[in-house]
């Protein structure tokens, strides 16, 4: 029998966090508590306890990312699926904006002349057009790749979540993009190993935007 008792978008999320959290407690694991919304976020969006492992933290990120967000609300993604699922209503009241360009014209023509990929393309014009944005790569270790170039000659972004999916290069670019960034002190999240995608990345935004805008309690969103 379906449970009929939840049946509201606040309700249903409140209680499907307060399971999360029950369950965690059961497996004996106190989350950090600044990193707790980050991910409890994850495992809600993909019911999976293994993020609790693999979701590397560098050391404030969240913190310093919240306030970057009050003053600056940009991100930039890689993934026209990961900017779908980032929430308009938490950027709108933080006067912010989120962009993606792969399918920009100009993108894919410095791909084709340059001979690399779109991801790795828009990650240099993003950076071009807002140096002090979130990065939110969620499908491309290219474009983890790429930033790593331009954070070796001087970008400094307010953050990067790197956690692209899947088999080649995905590890070993987010790995090295943890080095970079630890050695130039920008903020970093990222999941480690194969594990990731879009939706993980939109997740993480959401979550820096609901801390930043005051809207973690769902109700605070409309819902």
């Amino acid at each position: 029998m379906l449970n009929q008792k939840h049946s509201q978008p606040a309700d249903i999320e409140k209680t499907s966090m307060a399971i999360i959290e029950a369950e965690l407690q059961e497996k004996g694991i106190v989350l950090p508590e600044e990193n707790a919304a980050v991910v409890k976020r994850v495992i809600h969006t993909t019911a999976d306890f293994e993020y609790v492992e693999n979701l590397y933290f560098s050391k404030g990120a969240v913190k310093m990312t919240a306030k970057a967000l009050k003053e600056n609300a940009v991100i930039v993604t890689d993934t026209n699926m990961a900017k779908a699922g980032i929430s308009k209503v938490a950027l709108q009241k933080l006067d912010g904006a989120v962009y993606c360009f792969m399918a920009d014209d100009e993108v894919a023509a410095k791909a084709k002349e340059t001979g690399s990929t779109r991801a790795a393309a828009s990650m240099e014009k993003s950076a071009e057009l807002y140096p002090a944005a979130v990065f939110a790569v969620g499908n491309a270790p290219t474009a983890l790749l790429k930033l790593c170039e331009l954070m070796e000659n001087g970008l400094r972004p307010a953050l990067v979540i790197g956690v692209p999916v899947g088999f080649v290069n995905v590890v070993d670019s987010k790995e090295r993009l943890i080095e970079i960034c630890e050695k130039y002190s920008v903020p970093v999240i990222v999941a480690r190993g194969r594990k990731g995608g879009s939706n993980i990345a939109a997740a993480v935004c959401n979550a820096l935007l609901y801390t930043a805008a005051d809207m973690l309690d769902p109700v605070a969103r409309g819902w």
